[in-house]
């Protein structure tokens, strides 16, 4: 009788030892799972950094260009106003020397 309880006991205890086993390589395989899982996020994680990095530069090259050309753009309208003021002054004057000489071609022909 005690050779059957001996004999059971190592039964038991052998598939108790199975089992602990199974769920020994079960635990490793998830856990191996977990940390690719978690490799890949971290991977992805730097990859998107860098890219936002990359964006952030480029937006503050695109800034400082369009300040640039801001600047640029209000002194051609500076210019462009100054000229244009200049052309009406000088449209002026012409109108005023056609004016000057259609008088003076009137008293000329008068006095012919």
């Amino acid at each position: 009788m005690e050779e059957n309880v001996k004999s059971r006991l190592i039964l038991i205890l052998g598939i108790l030892a199975v089992i602990f086993f199974i769920s020994t390589v079960s635990s490793c395989g998830n856990a191996y799972r977990n940390k690719m899982v978690q490799v890949k996020e971290t991977l992805q994680r730097k990859a998107l950094e860098e890219k936002l990095n990359l964006l952030s530069q480029e937006k503050a090259d695109q800034e400082e260009t369009l300040a640039s050309l801001q600047k640029q753009l209000d002194e051609e309208r500076a210019n462009h106003e100054t000229t244009q003021k200049a052309l009406i002054q000088e449209q002026l004057v012409n109108q005023s020397l056609k004016e000057e000489l259609a008088k003076l071609t009137k008293r000329k022909e008068a006095l012919e």
